[in-house]
């Protein structure tokens, strides 16, 4: 619960009425590895804080995974459309590796939302930082060659490039795994 509660006060100020709401709100729980925790056709109940581990976001698109999300550490994530609306989710999500989490479900949310005036502050910031990542990522996909894609992403995410497989980051970079292996070999020469 510390991990979060310095997240949320990097982002904004917190009292200390405000940091007992949050740890009332809030729900610690560990998952092992490939855990689904959302899967397409349900509805998102909750908001994640992933504490330790890592989890991967997809869609199953005419048979094909494409992994969308890869969360590292002290992020948040969530079917967003999903969870707001309460409608059905398009995404998968699961664990990738033993993952400790902490969730705030809807109804809890809103009463965060309710009794407290940072909460939807903090939720507008984390939502704009979220936002910007997407529109740099399509950006990414318009401008930067695989290889390219790939050197920016071992560099923003090094433990994320040792710890997910080579089809998942292939996915989530937009090529197939035998292009990335080719990427590989060239940068290890």
């Amino acid at each position: 619960m510390e991990n979060l509660i310095h997240f949320i006060q990097s982002k904004i100020s917190l009292t200390q009425e405000e940091i007992q709401l949050t740890k009332k709100y809030f729900i610690s729980e560990e998952i092992p590895a490939q855990t689904n925790l959302l899967k397409a056709g349900k509805v998102e109940r909750y908001i994640y804080f992933l504490d330790a581990g890592i989890v991967k976001g997809y869609q199953n698109i005419d048979g094909k995974i494409v992994v969308q999300h890869l969360v590292a550490e002290n992020d948040f994530f969530t079917s967003l459309e999903s969870f707001m609306t309460e409608t059905p989710s398009l995404d998968y999500y699961e664990t990738v590796t033993a993952c400790k989490l902490i969730k705030i479900s809807k109804p809890d949310f809103d009463l965060l939302q309710q009794e407290t005036k940072f909460w939807a502050v903090f939720v507008k910031e984390v939502t704009n930082e979220h936002l910007n990542c997407k529109l740099e990522r399509v950006k990414d996909f318009q401008i930067l060659t695989a290889k390219e894609r790939y050197l920016k992403f071992i560099d923003q995410y090094p433990k994320l490039a040792l710890n997910v497989s080579i089809d998942n980051i292939a996915s989530f970079l937009g090529m197939e795994p035998q292009s990335l292996s080719r990427i590989r070999k060239q940068i290890a020469f």
